[in-house]
């Protein structure tokens, strides 16, 4: 049994715009330079400034706005979802994570008879964000954790219950490496465990509340192709703020 760590307060929209505060700095100076500029701009192009700035504006308060339903609101860190997913519990199980772990801290809490092993992916060379590398600056990894590469996870054949890849899976930009890991993830589980994969999707929803924002994610047909590629199942699903897809994939059963 692996004790729980200390808690500590999950990312919130203040620590969203902490690790991505270039982005959102670059928005704030879109949105000031194009006022600024229409002062000084012949009617049209004064016009075309003003809209330009009012985009930006609007796209960074409907994305925060976002951010803090998703990150400051919903159940997203209480876990409340889970139960709907696993109703027996994550038994044995694996927390993936790609450069930050805030996983392994609550499920250990809510399942202190669980066993977990947390394995982290960050590689500088796989996981290029800038984001991650400051995140991971401000939140180190859990004590325990282990380093692994999306083919080489630390479980035996057939070992696991679950594996939970919560915000990690999509930080692996490239295919083959989000292959593997799905491939290793199938390798690990025991016949019937589960793949708890959580993220947001490139769909509708999040296109319109984080806009180009929203090509970092994946949309769900990768994932679904990754995991049949694996023999991995879809079976159970739960959308957390409507922008925020858990999704239950499943072995086969032995």
């Amino acid at each position: 049994m692996t004790a729980a760590p200390p808690a500590r307060r999950p990312s919130g929209v203040r620590e969203v715009i902490r690790y991505n505060w270039p982005l959102y700095t670059a928005g704030v100076l879109t949105a000031a330079g194009g006022w600024a500029a229409a002062r000084h701009l012949p009617g049209p192009a004064a016009a075309l400034a003003r809209a330009g700035a009012a985009t930006a504006a609007a796209h960074l308060l409907i994305s925060t706005l976002a951010t803090w339903c998703v990150y400051d609101r919903s159940e997203l860190h209480t876990y409340d979802w889970l139960p709907a997913l696993l109703p027996d519990g994550p038994g044995t199980h694996l927390v993936v994570s790609a450069g930050l772990d805030e996983v392994s801290r609550p499920i250990a809490a809510r399942h202190p008879a669980a066993h977990q092993r947390v394995a982290d992916l960050y590689d500088p060379a796989l996981t290029t964000e800038g984001s991650i590398r400051r995140a991971r600056r401000h939140v180190p990894p859990a004590p325990g954790t282990v380093p692994a590469r999306p083919g080489e996870l630390p479980a035996a054949t057939d070992s696991l219950d679950t594996v939970f890849a919560v915000f990690a899976a999509h930080e692996l930009r490239r295919p083959a490496d989000r292959r593997a890991l799905f491939a290793e993830v199938a390798r690990a589980l025991r016949p019937g465990g589960t793949l708890l994969l959580v993220e947001h999707l490139r769909d509708a929803a999040n296109i319109a509340a984080y806009g180009p924002g929203a090509w970092h994610f994946l949309p769900r047909s990768v994932w679904l192709g990754h995991a049949a590629e694996a023999g991995l199942r879809p079976a159970a699903e739960r959308r957390i703020a409507g922008l925020v897809a858990a999704v239950a994939f499943r072995s086969a059963e032995g």
